[in-house]
């Protein structure tokens, strides 16, 4: 392709709306453009990008068995109810766009295809003959995200790779997760990029168990907590870990005292002259299902750890059927806008106890005879434990009371330990591993480019998708599924591999191998080298790029930079010696090669770089 002939425009200066170098670097190399929030155009050097990642891809998916297919971006609701997920991404997550046609039904964009491929297959597979079945598509989404940012990064509207696969039986499944996971690894390694395989959270997809896929970059909005045996890794989100070891509380008697003053557990810590793990603080959420109904819930958790909000999300989803829903909606702190519409008195915050008063829960409305009060707020709290606050004695807590703290306490003798013990302490860089305590748990930023799920039968059951056992009998098709973010892992790789002066592509994802350049073209020679090597670099499969712009040689060195291209191909002084100047953009090496060397060695570089 010759750049005079290319939409090929380059800005000198950031862009205002970018805020991470690969979309600073994509907006000016002219790789895509913004059209509205969070809405790309791919221009013509990232759809080349595009279609090479997707390749890489395909391959992939090909070479593990999966069948590919094309599924409807638009799909009706009734089948997102069936699943019972569409008010958790229309309303919960919200992150469906939906809407109603010309006859009143209500549709939605595509955020992801469990439902109409489960549908497919409900319809279709009939035996266990039919199975394994792994069917993929590359597909545009779409997501309502809260707030688009960061380009390809978190868009509305992106490229995926999704598949599913369907099994007799959970070893079916483990053996296409395994295949799936393989393929995963080779696909980031064909990419050039540098990645950590994590266990992650399932959210709304939901399953057994899953993993996430992040390619290692500062800019990374996911943090990843691992060991350097390489035996552990995960989301933050996931992590789990041995907490600090307890210090022993200074306190053998029960009292209360007063603390006027510490709100904070660092505060009240230092004032009692204590160990925040001889701490029980008390955290108060506000959490919404579907129902409609709010919880008021109180984790009671060791003083130095920190609640996981995901893990405490995924326990009160556990608890949605005693509040007549089937899924959360939102769980935040309450503010004091919250806290007024359903406090009855102002709460003691910062002095919480275990034992905060239900009483702080305003009843129902008075109403007319014979009509049934109906109160959306629970008029009990929720009280849950985490572990790390379980075993300990002589504790120090709220008092209930603001300006007090009691120390020396002891559930179940001052307190009643919550019913529900559960694990929702976050895990942090410099915990010991559980697997192997001599192990300390390192952090690293990563941007998420793919997810792999075991469904089972979520799906299946909840659409009525079975199959006929060789017994006979009716048994659900059991479900996994496994996404790529095609636009991302593509956005990834540039911040993933950049300098000062531009992107750096890796030679199996750049749009073009090789840009040959003439300096001046206005000098005959120049214009007759670059031309005869532009030709017979495309014939020996070498793809490039003729830059025969009528612009100075330093605003064609600086693109070429800027665009990342891997091997530069420079028509200039050294031609006086049959010569041409070759750079590599990763290393900025330069050299001088003989015209006719400049197939052969960039064939050689080439074939070395994609198979590293």
């Amino acid at each position: 392709m010759r750049l005079s002939q290319m939409l090929f425009v380059t800005l000198r200066e950031d862009p205002a709306e970018a805020e991470i170098p690969s979309h600073k670097l994509l907006l000016r190399a002219g790789y895509i453009r913004r059209i509205a929030g969070g809405v790309y155009a791919y221009l013509p050097l990232m759809w080349r990008v595009l279609q090479k990642v997707s390749q890489i891809v395909r391959e992939e998916m090909n070479a593990a068995g999966a069948q590919e297919c094309l599924l409807p971006q638009l799909q009706p609701a009734e089948l997102w109810r069936e699943s019972g997920r569409w008010d958790t991404y229309t309303k919960a997550e919200g992150i469906m766009f939906s809407l109603v046609d010309r006859q009143q039904r209500e549709m939605g964009l595509g955020p992801t295809h469990e439902e109409v491929i489960t549908t497919i297959a409900r319809d279709m597979i009939r035996s266990y003959r039919q199975l394994p079945l792994n069917l993929y598509q590359i597909q545009t989404k779409f997501r309502d995200e809260i707030r688009p940012r960061f380009g390809l990064m978190r868009g509305r509207e992106f490229i995926m790779k999704d598949a599913y696969s369907f099994d007799a039986d959970e070893a079916g499944l483990k053996r296409q997760y395994d295949k799936m996971h393989t393929a995963y690894c080779n696909i980031l390694k064909r990419c050039g990029l540098a990645f950590r395989a994590v266990d992650a959270d399932s959210g709304a997809i939901g399953g057994s168990g899953s993993q996430e896929f992040m390619v290692l970059a500062e800019a990374g909005e996911d943090e990843v907590l691992y060991t350097e045996d390489g035996k552990y890794s995960a989301n933050v989100e996931k992590a789990v870990s041995l907490p600090p070891d307890v210090e022993a509380s200074p306190f053998t008697a029960y009292k209360k005292v007063d603390t006027p003053g510490t709100e904070t557990i660092a505060k009240i810590a230092q004032l009692l002259k204590c160990s925040p793990t001889a701490i029980v603080k008390n955290v108060l959420y506000q959490a919404v299902f579907d129902s409609g109904r709010i919880a008021l819930v109180l984790v009671s958790i060791r003083g130095d750890q920190d609640v996981n909000e995901v893990k405490l999300q995924n326990e009160l989803t556990k608890l949605a059927d005693q509040y007549g829903g089937k899924t959360l909606l939102s769980l935040t702190v309450p503010d004091a806008a919250a806290q007024e519409k359903w406090a009855a008195k102002p709460l003691p915050l910062g002095y919480i106890a275990p034992n905060l008063e239900d009483s702080y829960i305003k009843p129902p409305k008075p109403m007319p005879a014979g009509a049934i009060a109906v109160n959306p707020v629970a008029p009990k709290f929720l009280r849950l434990a985490d572990k790390t606050a379980v075993d300990l004695k002589h504790f120090v807590t709220g008092s209930n009371e603001a300006g007090y703290h009691v120390v020396g306490a002891n559930w179940g003798k001052e307190f009643e330990l919550p019913k529900l013990v559960v694990d929702v302490r976050k895990a942090i860089a410099g915990d010991r591993a559980l697997h192997d305590s001599t192990q300390t748990l390192k952090t690293a930023r990563g941007i998420e480019i793919g997810h792999i799920f075991q469904l089972g039968t979520k799906y299946s059951q909840a659409l009525g998708a079975t199959y006929t056992n060789e017994q006979g009998e009716e048994k659900p098709l059991v479900m996994g599924c496994y996404g790529v973010g095609v636009s991302r892992l593509a956005q990834a790789a540039v911040e993933q591999s950049y300098d000062k002066d531009g992107i750096v592509w890796t030679a199996a994802i750049a749009p073009y191998q090789a840009i040959v350049v003439i300096p001046d073209i206005a000098k005959a020679e120049q214009v007759e080298a670059a031309e005869k090597l532009y030709a017979e670099l495309n014939a020996a499969g070498i793809e490039t790029l003729l830059d025969d712009r009528n612009e100075r040689a330093g605003v064609k060195f600086k693109d070429a930079e800027l665009i990342g291209i891997p091997y530069r191909v420079v028509t200039g002084r050294s031609l006086q010696q049959g010569k041409v100047e070759v750079v590599k953009r990763a290393t900025k090496e330069s050299q001088d090669v003989p015209l006719q060397d400049v197939v052969p060695t960039l064939t050689q570089w080439l074939s070395a770089a994609v198979n590293a």
